[in-house]
């Protein structure tokens, strides 16, 4: 079947909005004998087809132009492209072309009040897990035997920086190598030599586990890892530097040792207050018994984390309802953070289950917001997340379906379950697809990208060390749409197996003895150009050449225009790319990751690439 070329950006010069009016424009190419062409929209949850009318006219394309009403009744415009061919019809959607109309699910979508901050798409973020990154102040370090996190069982033990991290099942939230925000504060020259720019710190509140989403007090950070007063001045010297920095917020339980919930009688409160074997404690609804058992509801049946009930009005007051809810709390002097990262989401709400979740993300979005309107409002989520991202819940999600999956799927061939998963360039692509337009453009950009993180090995070990591939996955994580986040130690080749060996500590004497290492000098770069260019960070997209296990896409502005190849396979490859399909007919195209260039004629080029190689072509 031969498909025609028609195709429709979604930033300013594709899409412009004025008053209650979309102007909207799509591309067809010239050799297309077009009997109609439609938007098709729903004003009124009825179908409706605007006819488009040519505006202008190019050597090889043609561009159509309508107006589009916005939505009244809901936040959100949906719409599609129907195009009469002869005797055939060829529908555009946000995840391609199809013979037929698709899903409302899968038509573009502008939400025209709530969108996520425009910082966000600029960043290039860095992920922490804090006591596994440097020791800043070994005087405040949790030592072996100093407390037990259950009960008498499970004491704490201090470990040697760079020790192993023991198996899964073990001692992992027992062990502690002595990472704290002073040693932050103090890699942050390093940080910023390597071109980051936001940092994501794992949680950082009072709690016993190294991990810490095993939370005590909302309201001060732990003191093994420093003070209140030394994060507002980390901060504060963060934003000097023009960075920004996420906190990680577990909303949906606590620890057992929480004052609430006070398990082992621990916290400062009188004993009988805690709700645990006590049904007459004003804390007991903050909680879900069964009763007045000591049967609770555990967060995925985890029965050292209690998970909140959010029907309580205390619990909401205290988390994000109230005028000093925890929530607002950090957003505002002295500490002003610049987003928050919702642990497991999805997962909070009334009762036992997920009821009302949706109602209690938005709440959280506009305590947020309140605060700071330009708050990052990112959720957790290992699986689909398209109905908390069409822009009244989250601005973005840490994006495991549509960016982590499919990524190790095609470069390491596992799936999330690290069971056999094989696709090729084509599967890749109707997978990056379909996860990317079932959301708006701008929570696209706003997406939360990563290789890997502290719940997911590391994707250089998942490789079996191959630091080719590693690369390509890296230039596909600075390429694609979304914002990308780096795992700490990635830049120099950390490796670790499923959690918790993926939370080893840095090697520092890599960077110090080594100097600048080959991961180090190539993350380095990509994030330099990334910096730099405006199509990388909020370009349009679009796949130029698709076969086998290469690919090949551009992210362009009307400015500005990048290509990105890349070769995953074991041969030598000729790879065509039409650049005539974004209007281009001419130039020169420079690869930023080498010295090589190529003068492209005619609108169309062909690109000899290695195996196992990538490009990053700019047009100049």
């Amino acid at each position: 079947m031969n498909i025609p070329f028609i195709y429709h950006g979604q930033d300013s010069a594709w899409l412009v909005q004025s008053g209650d009016v979309l102007k909207v424009t799509v591309a067809v190419a010239n050799d297309i004998d077009i009997s109609q062409l439609f938007i098709r929209c729903e004003p009124d949850n009825e179908e409706k087809l605007i006819p488009m009318k040519p505006v202008r006219c190019t050597k090889k394309l043609q561009y159509w132009s309508a107006k589009l009403p916005i939505n009244k009744d809901k936040e959100t415009t949906f719409y599609a492209f129907k195009m009469l061919q002869n005797n055939r019809q060829w529908w555009l959607d946000g995840c391609g072309i199809t013979s037929r109309i698709s899903g409302r699910e899968r038509h573009f979508k502008y939400n025209r009040t709530d969108q996520p901050p425009g910082w966000v798409k600029e960043q290039v973020f860095y992920q922490i897990f804090p006591d596994r990154f440097a020791i800043g102040d070994s005087s405040i370090s949790v030592q072996s035997g100093e407390y037990c996190l259950r009960g008498d069982l499970r004491p704490t033990i201090k470990k040697a920086w760079g020790d192993a991290v023991s198996e899964h099942g073990k001692n992992g939230a027992c062990e502690f190598f002595g990472g704290d925000l002073q040693g932050i504060y103090n890699k942050l020259d390093y940080l910023q030599e390597l071109g980051v720019t936001a940092l994501y710190l794992n949680p950082i509140f009072s709690a016993p586990s190294n991990h810490k989403y095993d939370t005590v007090d909302y309201l001060n950070v732990d003191s093994h890892l420093g003070t209140n007063k030394l994060f507002a001045t980390m901060v504060e010297d963060l934003h000097g530097r023009d960075m920004k920095i996420m906190l990680d917020a577990v909303f949906n339980h606590t620890s057992v040792d929480h004052p609430w919930f006070d398990m082992y009688k621990r916290n400062s409160l009188t004993h009988e207050e805690g709700a645990y074997a006590n049904p007459a404690s004003p804390y007991r609804d903050y909680y879900q018994f069964e009763g007045d058992t000591t049967q609770y509801v555990g967060w995925n049946g985890i029965a050292t984390l209690p998970k909140l009930n959010f029907s309580n009005p205390h619990v909401r007051d205290y988390i994000y309802a109230g005028d000093d809810a925890v929530i607002k709390h950090w957003l505002r002097p002295p500490y002003n953070i610049d987003a928050w990262r919702f642990d497991v989401i999805h997962m909070l709400g009334e009762g036992e289950g997920a009821f009302n979740n949706a109602h209690y993300v938005r709440e959280f979005r506009n305590a947020a917001k309140s605060v700071n309107q330009n708050c990052y409002v990112l959720g957790e989520h290992f699986s689909e997340a398209s109905q908390w991202l069409q822009g009244d819940q989250e601005d973005g999600a840490m994006n495991y379906y549509g960016f982590a999956h499919p990524i190790r799927a095609f470069f390491a061939q596992q799936d999330i379950a690290y069971q056999p998963c094989q696709i090729d360039a084509q599967e890749l692509v109707e997978w990056l697809n379909e996860a990317r337009g079932k959301i708006p453009w701008l929570n696209q950009l706003s997406q939360f990208n990563q290789l890997d993180s502290h719940d997911t090995m590391r994707f250089l070990t998942m490789l079996n060390e191959d630091i080719e591939t590693l690369h390509l996955a890296l230039l596909m994580l600075f390429a694609y749409v979304g914002t990308p986040c780096i795992y700490y130690g990635t830049e120099v080749a950390l490796q670790g197996g499923r959690d918790p060996d993926n939370r080893r500590c840095f090697p520092w004497d890599r960077v110090e003895s080594d100097g600048k290492l080959q991961t180090f000098l190539f993350v380095q770069k990509l994030i330099a150009i990334r910096k730099s260019a405006t199509a990388l960070q909020s370009g349009n997209f679009h796949w130029l050449n698709v076969q086998g296990r290469s690919f090949a896409f551009a992210r362009f502005t009307q400015k500005q225009c990048y290509i990105c190849l890349i070769n995953n396979g074991d041969h030598e490859l000729l790879i065509d790319l039409p650049l005539w399909q974004l209007d281009i007919e001419s130039g020169v195209l420079e690869d930023q990751l080498s010295d090589a260039q190529w003068r492209l004629q005619e609108g169309s080029i062909s690109i000899e690439i290695a195996a196992k190689q990538g490009m990053l072509l700019k047009l100049c």
